[in-house]
């Protein structure tokens, strides 16, 4: 088991982690769209019979996913040195490691959505998200209080 979480340090730590969420998938959009950029070129190459690439602009490609790969590996690394989980980048899915009734579970936040308001259990996923009410509130703990 590793760093846990109560829900109130969940809440504290969320606004850090929605900054690095969304600088992640920023990054990963830019990286999609460099490749983008590149099938597109491909595409015009092959429907030309084929041209010379000017170095710059493979240098050019190079740099930017080099750039949104390293932006992108930062704020995940970030992430998970502070105990998140990222489950899908995309939706910006991610957990944090809680205890409730004497097992682990997950508090779950989407990004998007205002404030961490759901928790399955460790093995349940995103499709067994049940909302957190008075009861899980009584009975999840303990944890510790990571800070960003």
């Amino acid at each position: 088991m590793g760093r846990l979480f109560t829900l109130n340090s969940a809440r504290r730590i969320l606004p850090f982690v929605r900054s690095l969420i969304i600088e992640a998938r920023e990054a990963h959009t830019e990286m999609e769209q460099a490749f983008g950029e590149i099938r597109e070129f491909a595409a015009r190459v092959q429907m030309a019979g084929g041209m010379e690439l000017h170095p710059f602009l493979a240098d050019h490609w190079r740099g930017e996913i080099a750039r949104s790969r390293a932006k992108m590996s930062y704020a995940l690394e970030m992430l998970k040195a502070h105990g998140v989980e990222v489950k899908d980048l995309t939706l910006g899915l991610v957990d944090f490691p809680t205890v409730y009734r004497g097992r682990e579970v997950m508090l779950c936040w989407k990004y998007g959505e205002p404030d961490i308001a759901w928790w399955h259990g460790a093995e349940e996923g995103f499709r067994g998200r049940k909302p957190i009410d008075a009861e899980f509130e009584l009975n999840h703990g303990p944890g510790e209080d990571p800070e960003p």
